[in-house]
This record gives structure tokens, C-alpha cells and sequence, in this order.
């Protein structure tokens, strides 16, 4: 299991040329992550790989669980961006299903780093890996706004929570072979049909 290896919480960078190693580094180690079990990828690797010294690197990730959720973080975020409004026949529910689908063949298509960033998002503590925060929030805003809800209750969000949770288990039975990936679609629909449909603007 991984172990952050520093409490302190990671660098960020202020610079365009900060900036630039930061996402160098980021890059290397989903290239890395890609082709090697995580438990494999060395950190002085990733920093070769992406043409830093080995200090820069732990200044930015303290361990590989910051690194690989940092890399998630990423990934996230770029998706974020390609969501596009369902169609109007398509229920709240389902379009949060089409999504977490979407994501999940994305990952899948990786499955060494898929397990890399799960494993290291799932064990990241909020005190010290500020990018585990960040993924909780880019999903749970992309739920949200797929559901249509503007002005989230606590139950809405205790149940994009519980989704969240819930696509995480499915995807890891996935990767560790316990599931095909028909079985993974399908559990991701029926779980976003049965625990959306207690949101705060459900049809009554």
C-alpha cells in the first residue's frame, strides 16, 4: 500500500517556468505509470524521464501518492472540460451514468496507471495532499451540474458522495479482474439510477 512519505504538504509552483516543470513531471509519470505496476515506478525515474533533479521532484510530490493524485488531479480536469450538456431525452440520472461510463473506458484504456492513481487518491490524506480535495470537488461539480442542481443540499451532496464511492469499488473490481467491463457499465447505471433519484430536485 503507499505511504506518503513526508507530512509536509507539496510545493506549488508561481511561476510560468514552475508551471512548466510541475506539468513535465506530471507527464512523465502517467507515461511511466502507464507501462509499469505502481509499486515499480521510481521517483528518480520520473524525474529523469521528465528532465528535472530529483529534488524539484519531491519539492512538488513529497511521495508517489502525491505524485499519482496529482496525475489524477489532472486528468480530471481535462475531462472536465470535454462534459457536454446530455440531450433532453436523457434523464438526470443516466447523463451522470453516460459520464461515469465515459471516465471509466478512459481509465480502463490505462489500467497500470488507472490502479496507480486510485490506489494513491484513495489513501491520500486531505491534510497533506491538496489534490485528493481538488478531485472530490471536480467530480462532485460534474455530478452536480449534469443533475441540473445549482444550489446543492447536504443530502445531494452526501449522495454525489456515496456515487462517487460506489464508481471507485466498481472500477477497482474491474482492474482486479473481478468484473467485465459490461458488468462495470452496468453497475454504474443501476448505482447512479438508485441513489440519484433521492436528489433534491427528483421529480416528486
Amino acid at each position: 500500500m503507499p505511504r506518503i512519505a513526508s507530512a509536509r504538504p507539496a510545493a506549488e509552483p508561481s511561476s510560468p517556468e514552475q508551471h512548466d516543470r510541475r506539468e513535465r513531471i506530471l507527464r512523465a509519470a502517467a507515461r511511466i505509470g502507464s507501462d509499469k505496476a505502481f509499486e515499480r515506478v521510481q521517483m528518480h525515474e520520473v524525474a529523469k524521464a521528465a528532465g528535472v533533479a530529483i529534488g524539484t521532484l519531491y519539492r512538488y510530490f513529497p511521495s508517489k501518492t502525491h505524485l499519482f493524485t496529482a496525475v489524477m488531479a489532472a486528468q480530471v480536469d481535462r475531462f472536465r472540460e470535454s462534459v457536454r450538456p446530455a440531450g433532453p431525452d436523457v434523464s438526470p440520472e443516466d447523463a451522470v451514468g453516460d459520464i461515469l461510463v465515459r471516465a471509466s473506458r478512459e481509465l480502463l484504456a490505462r489500467p497500470m496507471l488507472a490502479n496507480a492513481m486510485l490506489q494513491s487518491s484513495n489513501t491520500a490524506g486531505y491534510a497533506t495532499v491538496a489534490d485528493a480535495i481538488k478531485i472530490d470537488t471536480s467530480f462532485r461539480e460534474i455530478v452536480l451540474e449534469a443533475l441540473g442542481i445549482e444550489n446543492a443540499t447536504v443530502q445531494d451532496v452526501t449522495l454525489v458522495r456515496l456515487m462517487m464511492q460506489c464508481w471507485y469499488g466498481v472500477l477497482q473490481s474491474s482492474l482486479n479482474g473481478r468484473a467485465s467491463l459490461a458488468d462495470l457499465e452496468d453497475d454504474i447505471r443501476l448505482a447512479c439510477r438508485l441513489l440519484l433519484a433521492r436528489r433534491s430536485n427528483a421529480p416528486s
